[in-house]
């Protein structure tokens, strides 16, 4: 049994969590849940995330919520896989804001997009202003990754903003700019990524009863 154990479901936030694991290297084992049938509503799981949600860790005995936090967690608990900024370092902070930039700017910004409102809010009630602003301030910093947001260190923060880069361009939730399009390039070709969407390609496939496509 593994140190680590991801309670998982594909597709979905999880996935995620997934990349970053592949990106370390460690043993850890899967507890697929069924949303559509809905185990991840059952009192068993509740029990470890009240909220019902995926990805949930679990190190060691202790239980990790929140993909941000948790892949947070992960690059420094795994420092040898060289996916965080360390305490000291004074990019630590543009690190943390990227981590947190996704959760609480990008995906609400996008799913008000996708899910519009009967009535606009006022602009100072939302966590992250307005879409054009969000759009244009991670359009400025996946401008300058050169190849990732920290020049040639690849971080936990490229697996959380390049994960919302993917899924809203993939829906047409978020423009294909000529700045993100080259970042997400450089994303899809590691090979940990590439492992982590087979695999969950695989997942999906049995799901719904098909065969995994061939890789």
């Amino acid at each position: 049994m593994a140190a680590l154990t991801l309670y998982h479901a594909a597709p979905s936030r999880s996935s995620i969590v997934r990349w970053m694991l592949e990106e370390i290297g460690e043993p850890y084992d899967l507890k697929l849940l069924d949303l559509k049938a809905g185990t991840h509503r059952e009192p068993a799981y509740l029990a470890i995330n009240p909220m019902g949600k995926v990805p949930t860790l679990v190190h060691e005995g202790v239980a990790i919520t929140e993909t941000a936090a948790i892949c947070t967690y992960l690059a420094d608990a795994f420092p040898q896989a060289k996916l965080s900024i360390p305490i000291g370092d004074p990019r630590r902070g543009p690190y943390l804001k990227w981590l947190f930039f996704a959760p609480t700017c990008i995906e609400p910004a996008i799913l008000d997009r996708a899910f519009p409102r009967t009535q606009e809010p006022p602009r100072g009630t939302l966590g992250y202003g307005d879409y054009d602003t969000v759009i244009e301030v991670l359009e400025q910093g996946v401008g300058t990754a050169s190849p990732y947001l920290f020049g040639e260190q690849f971080t936990a923060a490229d697996i959380v903003i390049g994960s919302q880069l993917r899924w809203g361009m993939m829906f047409g939730l978020i423009p294909q700019r000529p700045a993100f399009l080259p970042y997400v390039e450089r994303l899809n070709a590691r090979e940990a990524l590439q492992r982590a969407t087979e695999q969950d390609a695989a997942l999906a496939a049995a799901a719904a009863g098909q065969p995994a496509a061939a890789s």
